[in-house]
């Protein structure tokens, strides 16, 4: 069974900590953003750790309205702490884990590295209320940790980000790509696909149809 981690400040510090080192994470990152409208109005992000994605976004959508959402005390803090002044960033003390609170739609949803500490059942329901809460023709964007075919593998992913099986996050619950993608589709988001992959660093993209 996952043990979820988060809550504790030496496990968020010690992610920061190696987080930017992430080999081929910017790539990831740079597909997402060249995904997301330049005239969208409202965006939410889910897990939003330090605000690392937030801030991306912001760079070439500064008139946009931002919501975050996170659990963990330490991230939530940095985040606070990078949006201090900005009064277009709203910052929720949010688990996961529970259902969404209407938080009104969004033209985007995204969310960067934090689905996968929930169990299955979890994240399908979570995709769930993100379709709900997306305006007609909204995105959904979610860069994701995904379960690789063969433990062999997830070996070799773990060597290739500098990580040995002892020192893996307790808190995974990895899934596998194609699971999630037809998760989407069942839910009713269309031109649903891997738009980016590199072994268990994957982009997941769904777009709400218009009517």
């Amino acid at each position: 069974m996952s043990q979820n981690q988060w809550t504790s400040a030496r496990h968020a510090l010690a992610y920061l900590a190696r987080a930017d080192a992430i080999p081929h994470r910017t790539e990831g990152e740079a597909v997402l953003l060249a995904h997301v409208p330049l005239q969208a109005r409202r965006i939410l992000d889910l897990g939003t750790g330090n605000g690392r994605l937030l801030e991306l976004l912001k760079l070439d959508r500064p008139q946009a309205e931002y919501v975050a959402l996170d659990f963990s005390p330490t991230m939530l803090a940095a985040v606070r702490d990078r949006f201090a002044d900005d009064a277009q960033v709203t910052i929720i003390d949010h688990d996961l884990a529970l259902p969404l609170p209407d938080l009104g739609r969004f033209d985007v949803v995204v969310s960067s590295f934090a689905i996968h500490h929930l169990d299955h059942a979890r994240k399908q329901a979570l995709y769930g209320e993100v379709f709900q809460q997306l305006e007609p023709g909204g995105l959904f964007g979610n860069l994701e940790h995904v379960a690789s075919p063969t433990e062999r593998l997830h070996h070799q992913f773990l060597a290739a980000i500098g990580y040995t099986p002892e020192e893996e996050d307790p808190s995974n619950q990895l899934l596998d790509v194609e699971t999630q993608l037809r998760w989407l589709r069942d839910l009713g988001f269309e031109d649903v696909d891997c738009y980016w992959k590199w072994l268990e660093m994957a982009l997941l993209i769904g777009l709400k149809p218009l009517a």
